[in-house]
C-alpha cells in the first residue's frame, strides 16, 4: 500500500484515500458497524499506516456511544472470572469496544459502587457476574441514565430482573456428578454447595437431590449417630476456599463420614483438596470425589480425579455476543437465558488400576 507522508493529523478522508473505500463505510466500521472482512482489513491497515486516532468524545457526541462496556467480576484471581473475562474482552475488542472491568472482591457495597460509576460514566452496556446486588437495585441503577442500558448477566439468573443470563446447565450438571458416584456404590453422598440465595447455588442443589431421589436414595440414608439421628450430608459454603476447607474436615469429623462428595465450585474443591491432603486421605480412593473446574490440578494428583468442567470461554464468547446485539439495538426475544452444557470428566478409581 503505497502512502505518501503525512505530516498532519490524519482525519477520515485520509483513511478513505489510503485504504480506496468510501468514506460511508469507514464511517460505518468506525462507529461499530458490520463491514465485510476484506474492507475491515483495508481500513485497519490504512489506520495503522496513518497513525489515525478516532476522537472518541467528538463520536460519543454524536452517536451517543461511547464504545466501551463495563465490566463487574466479583475477583480475578479464580480461573473461572479469569477464563470468562479473557473471552469476554476479546469478543468485545474485536467489535471495537473497550472494557472497563472491575473487580468487587465479593464486598456487596464495593459491588454496588462499581456498577454505579461504570453506569455515571456512560458505559453502552454492562456484563456482570453478581454475589450480592438485588433485583430492586440492578433495576435502579440500569433506569437512572433514562433510559434502559443493556445488561448481560454471567453464571447467575436474578429473579425479578430483566435481562440476558448466560449459565451453564446447573441442575444437569450436578445431577451427572451424583449419579457418578452412585454408579460407583456409593449410597452416603455429601454435597457442599455455595449459599442457596443465589441461582447456581439454588440449581446445583435441585441436580443433588434429584439424582438422589431418581435412583431411590434419601439425602438421609446412611448409618445413624450414637443418638439415632441421622448425619447432615449438606453443608452449605460460600463459595470460598475456607468454606471447602472448612466443611470437608466438618464431614470428616462425622461419627459417620459420607463414604463420597460432591463439590460444586473451584474455590471450595481447591479448599477440599487442600483438607484431604493434610489428613492424608486419597480423594477418589479413600473416599468418592467428584469436584468443579480444578481440572489442571486434578489431572495430576494421584489418583486423577472426577471434575465438572465448564465452559468458560464459550460463556464469555456468549456474554459478549448478545451484549453486542443488544447495543445494536437488534431485535431479540427478551430475555434470553442461555444454559451451556459443563463437560464431566470421569476418573473413577478402581482398584484393580
Amino acid at each position: 500500500m503505497a502512502v505518501e507522508q503525512v505530516t498532519r493529523l490524519s482525519t477520515i478522508k485520509d483513511v478513505s484515500k489510503v485504504s480506496g473505500l468510501s468514506l460511508a463505510t469507514i464511517s460505518k466500521y468506525l462507529n461499530g458497524g458490520n463491514v465485510r472482512d476484506e474492507n475491515r482489513q483495508r481500513i485497519d491497515d490504512a489506520v495503522k499506516v496513518l497513525g489515525y486516532r478516532i476522537n472518541r468524545n467528538a463520536r460519543s457526541l454524536k452517536t451517543n456511544r461511547t464504545m466501551t462496556v463495563g465490566v463487574v467480576m466479583p475477583t480475578l484471581s479464580v480461573p473461572f472470572f479469569g477464563s470468562v473475562l479473557s473471552s469476554l474482552d476479546q469478543t468485545l475488542r474485536e467489535a471495537g469496544y473497550t472494557s472497563f472491568v472491575c473487580s468487587y472482591d465479593f464486598d456487596r457495597d464495593l459491588e454496588l459502587e462499581k456498577l454505579r460509576v461504570l453506569c455515571n460514566n456512560n458505559v453502552d452496556g454492562i456484563v456482570l457476574a453478581a454475589q450480592h446486588v438485588s433485583a430492586n437495585e440492578l433495576n435502579e441503577i440500569r433506569n437512572s441514565r433514562g433510559s434502559e442500558m443493556p445488561m448481560v448477566l454471567v453464571d447467575r439468573t436474578i429473579t425479578g430482573f430483566v435481562c440476558d443470563s448466560i449459565v451453564i446447565d446447573n441442575l444437569n450438571a450436578t445431577y451427572g456428578a451424583v449419579e457418578q458416584l452412585i454408579n460407583a456404590g456409593h449410597r452416603h453422598i455429601g454435597i457442599i454447595v455455595g449459599p442457596l440465595d443465589i441461582s447456581t447455588a439454588n440449581e446445583r442443589m435441585v441436580g443433588y437431590r434429584r439424582a438422589l431421589e431418581d435412583y431411590g436414595i434419601s439425602v438421609e440414608t446412611g448409618p445413624r449417630r450414637a443418638d439415632g439421628q441421622h448425619e447432615e450430608l449438606i453443608q452449605i459454603g460460600r463459595y470460598d476456599f475456607e468454606s471447602g476447607y472448612r466443611q470437608f474436615n466438618n464431614f470428616m469429623d462425622m461419627e459417620n463420614p459420607p463414604t463420597a462428595l460432591c463439590v460444586t465450585n473451584y474455590d471450595m474443591t481447591m479448599g477440599a483438596v487442600t483438607a484431604a491432603h493434610e489428613r492424608n486421605i486419597i480423594l477418589g480412593k479413600d473416599i468418592g470425589f467428584v469436584g468443579f473446574d480444578a481440572v489442571d490440578l486434578c489431572r495430576i494428583v494421584s489418583p486423577p480425579l472426577s471434575i465438572v468442567e465448564q465452559p468458560t470461554q464459550l460463556m464469555g464468547q456468549k456474554a459478549g455476543e448478545i451484549l453486542l446485539k443488544r447495543m445494536a439495538g437488534e431485535t431479540l426475544p427478551h430475555p434470553q437465558v442461555i444454559r451451556l452444557k459443563s463437560y464431566l470428566h470421569n476418573r473413577i478409581y478402581k482398584e484393580e488400576e
